[in-house]
């Protein structure tokens, strides 16, 4: 189960440094359609750059990844209700769902519960 867990967060690392880095002008666009101001979307990038650097340290060091993990769920679980308020179709919801289920699973990894 570790070895999935691992997967998992390179999957979450890797798709954080895509849309934050690389897709930027994306998260532009769409925060402004949540009418979040600048400040927010940069404090968010910079969270989930930090969180998803925690938890690949995680992988070699003994360092904790629960809480990182439950962070990160936490901000998808956001981007979800962001999602919904604006009414956003279904294919909008789906990265942000699927990070957070990934985050939950990482969580429970490290947490001892699966």
């Amino acid at each position: 189960m570790t070895t999935l867990a691992t997967i998992a967060i390179f999957i979450i690392a890797i798709s954080i440094i895509i849309v934050w880095v690389f897709r930027f002008d994306n998260i532009v666009k769409e925060f402004k359609q949540y009418g979040l101001p600048d400040l927010v979307r940069n404090m968010v990038g910079a969270l989930k750059i930090a969180i998803s650097t925690l938890l690949v340290t995680g992988i070699w060091y003994n360092s904790p990844v629960v809480w990182p993990a439950l962070a990160m769920a936490f901000l998808m679980l956001c981007a979800q209700f962001a999602h919904i308020r604006v009414k956003n179709p279904l294919h909008k919801y789906l990265p942000s769902l699927g990070l957070l289920l990934l985050s939950l699973f990482v969580a429970g990894v490290y947490a001892g519960i699966l």
